[in-house]
Order: structure tokens, then sequence, then C-alpha cells
């Protein structure tokens, strides 16, 4: 491992500025001109949201060196690939609560705000744990494996929306209407103020994002030990998320084979994280570098997109599942 990564205060500044400045581009946008996402424009702010990412990369290479920045792009595909998964979630929230299409750019956008901040706490967290017990590695290490084997188990099911405690929790204690007024979250309906759906598919997306970040930050350290390529690679994965969300949603039940994609990358970084540990206790235990992490990670999201391709050629009523946890009583098709 190379020396700590050290990031001057006037680094930090203009990360999140720039980072704040485009979360600011995105919600302007929403709230100027809610309209419907198309196909043309969903790509170019992908393709847009990418590019930023790649380039931070390799600027961010050159400054610190080719081990760092493999450290990052390691980390940036590893969020990306699991908020493909989010993706999933967001698309079964919003058919849920019929959020009308022109208000689902802002939902999306005010989700990712919430899930940027919340994952920068669990960042500072999961960094200062790390750094005062050497064997949260280990802890991270089991979590990944066992929640890789919980989504193995249950790749064939879909999340249940209504089983959210926050959403149970809001429905109990606030006054809700079931009509959309325009793009508030709360309006007021004969004389009494109350709660929209647009505020109930906010919750949801908030604290499903809560949970993913559980996840997803014990898996990024797990490329990396540094809190700032951490939390660059969480930001720039989500930062693209709400084009990507237009881009795909049309598609994504094609990805049937994702969810055993995703269950594999964390397993891996799971052993990683265990085998790390082992090194801290004997030099015999053998560790994965960042390199071959990419490669392995790489290769199993290409090895399912292609079999997920070929699985849904051959029988077209394949459908997608973004997997569960846990099980449910019931699974809705969605067909």
């Amino acid at each position: 491992m190379s020396a700590t990564l050290e990031i001057t205060t006037t680094g930090w500044v203009v990360t999140i500025g720039l980072i704040v400045g485009l979360l600011a581009l995105d919600l302007i946008l929403a709230a100027i001109r809610p309209h419907a996402v198309g196909f043309k424009e969903a790509v170019t702010w992908s393709i847009f949201y990418v590019a930023v990412a790649i380039v931070f990369g390799l600027v961010f290479a050159a400054q610190v060196g080719g081990e760092y920045g493999s450290q990052y792009f390691a980390g940036y595909i590893v969020e990306k690939s699991l908020s493909v998964d989010n993706l999933f979630v967001f698309v079964i929230i919003m058919t849920t609560f019929a959020v009308p299409e022109e208000h689902q750019h802002k939902v999306l956008t005010f989700g990712i705000i919430t899930a940027l901040i919340m994952r920068a706490i669990f960042i500072v967290i999961g960094a200062a744990l790390l750094q005062l017990f050497t064997f949260m590695f280990l802890i991270f290490g089991l979590l990944l494996i066992f929640t890789a084997i919980q989504l193995f188990r249950h790749r064939d099911e879909n999340p249940s929306v209504e089983d959210n405690g926050l959403v149970k929790l809001t429905r109990r204690v606030l006054p809700l209407t079931d009509q959309y007024v325009g793009g508030k979250l709360f309006a007021r309906i004969d004389g009494r103020r109350m709660a929209t759906p647009l505020f109930v598919a906010l919750i949801a997306i908030g604290s499903s994002d809560l949970l993913f970040a559980l996840d997803s930050i014990p898996a990024v350290f797990g490329v990396t030990e540094e809190a700032y390529i951490v939390f660059v690679a969480n930001a720039f994965a989500l930062l693209g998320l709400r084009a990507l969300y237009f881009l795909v949603k049309g598609l994504l039940d094609r990805l049937v084979y994702l969810s055993t994609g995703l269950a594999l990358i964390l397993a891996f970084i799971g052993v990683k994280l265990v085998l790390h540990y082992g090194h801290t206790l004997s030099d015999r235990v053998p560790v994965i570098h960042t390199n071959v992490s990419l490669v392995v990670i790489l290769v199993v999201l290409a090895v399912t997109t292609i079999a997920s391709l070929i699985k849904v050629r051959r029988d077209p009523a394949a459908r997608a599942h973004p997997g569960s946890l846990r099980a449910h009583d019931e699974d809705p098709d969605r067909a």
C-alpha cells in the first residue's frame, strides 16, 4: 500500500464545490422546467457525467499517481455497478406511487442529494473505524459476504416498498393526500396542510438509498482505504444516476443476471477485505491488488450483461429483478 494520501483543504473545497455545483445544476434544471426526460436528453447527460468522472480520474491520477488513480476507477466502477441496482428500486418506487414523468426528475435529484449526504456520514464513520480498529476490515468483509449470500438467495425478488419502515411511519404520522399537486411536496387540501405522494416517494427513495449505503460503503472501502477516494467515487457515481435512470429504465428488465453479478462482486470484495485483515496478522496471508480487483469487477459485469442479453433473446418472457436481502410473503410480478 502506498503512503497515506494527503488532500489539502483547498483540494477538498474544490472537490466539494464541483460536486455541489453539478448537483445545483441538476436541481435548477428540474425546478425551472419540469418535463418528461426523453432518450436523447438522457443520453447527453449520461455521457456528460461519465466524461466528468473520467476526466476527474485522469487529472487525479496525474496529480497523485497511478496507484491511487486505479483505486479511484475501481471504486467508481463498483459504485456505478451497484447504483444500477438502485435504479431497479427507483423504477419500482416510481411505479408504486405513480409519480408523473415530469416530476420524476425532481424526486431523483432530491433523493440523490439525500443519499450523498448519508453516504458522506457513513464514509467518515467507516474511515474512522478502519483507522482505530483493524478488525473492522474483517467485519466489513463478513458483512459483504453475508449480503452477497442474501442477495443471491433472493435474486429473483423485488424489495417491498410498502414494508419500508420510514414509509410506514410517514403514512402513520402525516396527513396524506392521494393527489399530485403540481410538483409540491406539501399542499393545502380543503384547508388542511397535507403531504403529497411526491413526498412519500422521496422518503422511499431516500430510505432505500440508506440501505444501499450500508453495502456500498464497505464495498468501496474494499478497493481503497482512502476516505477522499471513497467520497469522490460515490459522488460521481451518484451524480450520473438521475440521467442513467431515464436512459435505461426501459432496458432494466433485460439484465436478468445483474443481481447474480452484483452478489459475486460483493462476495469477491468481502473475501478481499477478510484477506486484508488476515495479512495484518501474518505476511503469509495473500492480498488482492487493486488492479486485480478492477479486472475481476469488469469481467463479472461484462459476463453478466452478455449472459443476460443471451437469456432474454432465448426467453423473451424472462424479466430481471433487483433482488432483496430478505424474503417477502408476496413478490409482485413485474410483467
